[in-house]
């Protein structure tokens, strides 16, 4: 047995790996290469760079854009016993230097880092003192400004090579079209191109496109037609509650989930779902990153998606079981309307834009030439506000002002209360004996809390004030008085998004908003556009085999199992008889453009079934109409 598939059955149990991780675990730990991983989604990503890891002396860096996911794989790491550590905005410079230290003296095997922290002075000047034996790019494809979710500071990944030239990277993403694939490794300056790609063929995923009008009735529909928990995907926060309420009207076990309920209200409704207390979950797109549950059997889109990128990974939480599991997508005519006004909301003025940003500079009172690197607690509702601007407005300048570098803007970030003793054992209790109204408060603290001497520990002050029958708000007093008196470092609960002046503050006449950043982009957003909705309505195309296309596959099989195959094989089309018809059409084709009539008289076949195939081949850009409007074989 190999390395690391001990490594794999020790802390995770399995004997074995799934397609495809052994060899990128291969590629980048045995033969020290920069290594692209190519896994749909729940492919099992992070196993890949955990175990080579473990496998050797050192520490793995990990960037991440998902400050949630950091978490919730340090808790997990945790679990099995793995020193692990994050690093992100929002933490205390007392919390990221201890984190620090503890990745350079701590025997730790990870550091997971948002990619704006890379670059930091503190962070840097500590780098050279760890031993890192690889570096781990999650959602890589967010380097790649040609990607769905392209974010500038991971830009700033390459640097960390000059201080590490023979460390590998292995770069992972779910989502990725052959140009960002090219990009990804360009951009991460790999040694040479070096790709591992599974397939993205989801044998056991149904795909489903149905023109409905009422999609609330429509979706009752499939929920009562089929067994098991499914996720349903909407646009806003208001439809979440709008359709859930809907579900539960009807006698169906449903809840709704967005980025503005509160954190503890999240868990508790993500837990419920995922135990299976809860049948159905009705979200906007910030459900799923990191939810893993095997057992879903449908997701539903109620509205076009942006892009194929964002439907692709969002149906692909359907069936990681691999079991038979259907992503259904809704429209009706209204969507296409939505969709391009869709463009105007999400490509504000850049006039616009700058006035954003000079409001952003009179809301934190930051003066020309300060604040790069400083980072400042957001409330995007208040600014919009005080500022008599629509949210939205706010936000997609937000991501343009992001595009072009000059800040950073962290969504929705939960830390939860922590502390920890900065005193000795010894002084503490000189402190107790000296301070009696304090000693039975700190005995309570030590004996639900372990490890307040050596690291930050999350607490919870309800809790505390349960177990010392007081009030929350005098535990959270004492906390800060002890606070105040340096017995304790604690940082009370926060939830708010963060913006980071990745610039210096500039004046409105140096700001600049690119060709390349503004209209490129809005060109691109079209055409994503456009490919959704030639994927919605498009009647003769097998969805897996339109879906696989777009990520470069292109010898995959018909599905037969998708609407537009199921459709073709009710007109009674078998694939011999369909491959005999296009092969005579496109060779009658070749002889001689002819006009659609022409052609089926040509052909000794059913006319149904004739026009079938040709509506077939045309959507598959085998054949075409030229200008005489004559169809001929491209």
């Amino acid at each position: 047995m190999s390395i690391y598939k001990e490594i794999l059955k020790q802390y995770w149990g399995y004997s074995d790996f799934r397609t495809l991780q052994e060899d990128i675990i291969i590629s980048v730990a045995d033969k020290n290469k920069d290594t692209l991983g190519l896994l749909p989604t729940g492919g099992g990503k992070s196993i890949i760079f955990q175990v080579p890891a473990l496998a050797k002396n050192g520490i793995c860096i990990v960037v991440s854009p998902l400050i949630a996911l950091m978490k919730d794989q340090v808790e997990n790491l945790a679990k099995r016993g793995i020193k692990a550590a994050a690093i992100y905005t929002g933490m205390s410079r007392h919390e990221i230097e201890l984190n620090i230290n503890n990745c350079v003296f701590g025997n730790y095997k990870f550091l997971y880092l948002s990619p704006e922290r890379l670059t930091t002075d503190l962070f840097l000047s500590n780098l050279p003192k760890m031993k890192v034996n690889l570096i781990a790019i999650d959602e890589s494809h967010c380097i790649s400004q040609w990607g769905y979710d392209f974010r500038p500071s991971y830009l700033q990944i390459a640097k960390i090579r000059e201080f590490l030239p023979q460390i590998p990277i292995l770069a992972l993403t779910a989502t990725a079209t052959p140009e960002v694939v090219i990009d990804i490794q360009d951009k991460l300056k790999f040694k040479e191109h070096n790709i591992f790609k599974k397939s993205f063929e989801r044998k056991n995923l149904i795909y489903i496109v149905r023109y409905v009008e009422d999609k609330n009735n429509y979706l009752l529909k499939i929920v009562l037609s089929n067994n098991g928990s499914g996720v349903v995907y909407v646009k806003n926060r208001k439809q979440t509650k709008e359709v859930a309420m809907f579900l539960q009207k009807n006698k169906v076990s449903a809840d709704y989930y967005h980025a503005g309920i509160e954190p503890k209200e999240k868990d508790l409704k993500q837990e419920a779902w995922k135990k299976g207390r809860t049948r159905i979950i009705v979200s906007t797109n910030a459900f799923g990153m990191g939810i893993d549950k095997a057992d879903v059997r449908f997701v539903v889109h109620m509205d076009l998606p942006d892009s194929l990128e964002a439907y692709f990974q969002e149906a692909g939480r359907g069936g990681r079981d691999e079991k038979t599991a259907y992503a259904v997508l809704l429209y009706n005519d209204n969507d296409k309307a939505k969709l391009y006004e869709n463009i105007e909301n999400s490509y504000p003025s850049k006039e616009i834009i700058k006035n954003v940003y000079n409001a952003m500079a009179n809301y934190f009172q930051l003066p020309v030439g300060t604040a790069k690197g400083q980072s400042f607690g957001f409330d995007i509702m208040e600014f919009a506000k005080k500022y008599s601007m629509s949210i939205v407005t706010v936000y997609n300048s937000l991501k343009f002002l992001q595009r072009e570098g000059y800040i950073e803007y962290t969504e929705d970030i939960f830390n939860p209360s922590k502390m920890m003793f900065t005193v000795s054992r010894d002084q503490l209790y000189k402190f107790q004996v000296a301070n009696e109204k304090f000693d039975t408060f700190l005995k309570l603290l030590l004996r639900i809390y372990g490890g307040l001497f050596s690291n930050y520990v999350n607490i919870d002050e309800k809790y505390i004030a349960t177990k010392s029958n007081i009030s929350e708000d005098l535990v959270k007093q004492y906390l800060t008085l002890l606070d105040k008196n340096n017995i304790i470092s604690y940082a009370p609960q926060q939830n708010t998004p963060y913006i980071i002046y990745t610039e210096e503050r500039l004046d409105e006449r140096n700001l600049r908003i690119s060709k390349e950043n503004y209209d490129d982009l809005k060109n691109r957003y079209i055409q994503k556009i456009d490919v959704v909705l030639k994927y919605a309505t498009g009647k003769h195309k097998c969805r897996s085999l339109a879906l696989l296309e777009y990520f470069g596959e292109t010898e995959a099989e018909k599905c037969g199992n998708c609407d537009v195959c199921r459709n073709r094989n009710e007109n009674n089309i078998t694939n011999v008889e369909f491959t005999k018809i296009s092969e005579q059409i496109i060779n009658t084709l070749i002889a001689s453009p002819l006009i659609l009539n022409e052609l089926v008289l040509k052909l000794p076949f059913l006319e149904n079934k004739i026009l079938t195939v040709i509506q077939t081949l045309l959507e598959n850009n085998k054949i075409k109409y030229n200008e005489k409007l004559e169809l001929s074989a491209i």
